[in-house]
């Protein structure tokens, strides 16, 4: 048995080649052999959002608070609140972020498929972000 404390892990800032905007990221757990699952607490400021990207395997989202905005590729903007759990497939390209006017913070579970648990692609763009 491990527990992980909460505060032992410092938080990040969301590097700018991966999001737009003021992003926080709280390591939860990470992918311990054999496991291949991975956990972050994520906090995104008022319209700020991750780049597109894909995961190998998979990704789970929980909202825990505050408002915001998910898309898979060809599809609508959909608006997320607390208690909403979203499920991308593996291979499914989407992005998540922030309301425009609201904080949003999630946590993003998502496995390791040979070490790697996400693909980044090209930033969402505004004119993108604000056809919601």
């Amino acid at each position: 048995m491990k527990i992980q404390r909460s505060g032992s892990q410092p938080s990040a800032k969301g590097p700018a080649d991966w999001f737009t905007g003021t992003v926080r990221i709280d390591p939860l757990f990470p992918a311990t052999d054999p496991a291949r699952a991975a956990g972050n607490a994520v906090t995104f400021e008022p319209s700020a959002r991750t780049a597109w990207h894909t995961h190998p395997l998979g990704q789970t989202l929980i909202v825990t608070a505050g408002c915001g905005r998910v898309q898979r590729e060809g599809g609508p903007i959909e608006e997320i609140r607390p208690g909403d759990v979203i499920w991308f497939a593996p291979g499914e390209k989407h992005w998540h972020g922030a309301a425009p006017t609201t904080a949003m913070t999630h946590i993003a579970i998502q496995e390791h498929l040979n070490g790697k648990p996400v693909d980044w692609l090209e930033q969402v763009s505004d004119e993108q972000y604000q056809a919601g």
